[in-house]
């Protein structure tokens, strides 16, 4: 299974969450790494499955490198109903209202242009005293799982 890790980040966390996981990654499939601001909409295939991690700045907003990104998903018009990928949110639940909305503003667009959010959505609380990794890299599996389950099912278009 062909895999591309994206992040979108305001502070460095969500990228260093995305190359561990990436790491983690390639020890069984094919797979990369990019920020949000290096990728367009248009590169977004059914042949790859798509672990986005994203974090939430402001009150609830994207991170600054997903800001392009998701500007540019809300103008796309293709269908991506072929397509596959799991999210990874940070947040804080200090601040309940927004937390961990910035990366619902790309899931619920990708959602919108028909594809399939896969497997169980990973959120990391900063107010934990967990680390943002230990836990991304614990929700991986159960993902990948999800993932090769629905392409062995025929899941895959």
């Amino acid at each position: 299974m062909r895999i591309t890790v994206l992040y979108g980040t305001e502070s460095g966390n969500s990228e260093l969450i995305a190359q561990d996981l990436n790491t983690e990654l390639q020890n069984n499939h094919e797979s990369d790494v990019f920020d949000l601001q290096e990728y367009e909409p248009e590169q977004l295939t059914s042949d790859t499955f798509y672990v986005i991690v994203c974090s939430t700045h402001g009150e609830g907003d994207l991170p600054n490198t997903a800001i392009d990104f998701q500007e540019k998903l809300q103008n796309f018009s293709g269908d991506l109903s072929g397509l596959r990928y799991a999210m990874f949110g940070l947040g804080d639940t200090f601040y309940e209202e927004t937390y961990s909305q910035g990366s619902e503003h790309i899931d619920r667009r990708l959602t919108e242009l028909g594809a399939t959010r896969v497997g169980e959505y990973g959120r990391h609380d900063a107010s934990s005293w967990d680390l943002p990794s230990d836990v991304a890299l614990e929700w991986l599996p159960g993902v990948l799982d999800a993932a090769e389950n629905l392409e062995t099912a025929g899941g895959s278009n």
